[in-house]
């Protein structure tokens, strides 16, 4: 399923470029335009589900591919040994700017706490 007005949903269809850095059956890898650490990933699903708000509709198939892929692309890009933090934003109270679910691979910093 596809949103054509997403912008994740574009980025996933080729219409918008965006610096990918790893794909796999379910998931889309790409740098953050808006870095909040010196490495800031976002992992996406292909399908459009608009938050983690939906996590009860959608197929674990799915979800435990986002979650491998976030661990992969940690490692990959050297966060795995040192540390690195893996968020999700649920809807505008929660600081989700775009209504499709992603998560932020953040490292190559110490993460302080609370975070916001």
């Amino acid at each position: 399923m596809r949103d054509p007005d997403c912008i994740f949903c574009k980025i996933v269809a080729g219409e918008i470029p965006a610096k990918r850095v790893m794909e796999t059956e379910h998931a889309l890898v790409f740098e953050d335009l808006n870095p909040a650490a010196p490495v800031h990933c976002l992992v996406i699903p292909k399908t459009h589900i608009p938050s983690a708000n939906d996590f009860a509709t959608v197929d674990a198939e799915i979800l435990a591919d986002l979650l491998r892929t976030a661990a992969a692309v940690a490692e990959k890009l050297g966060l795995a040994e040192d540390g690195w933090r893996l968020v999700t934003n649920i809807n505008r109270d929660g600081g989700q700017t775009v209504g499709h679910l992603h998560l932020h691979v953040l490292g190559g910093r110490p993460m302080r706490w609370p975070p916001g």
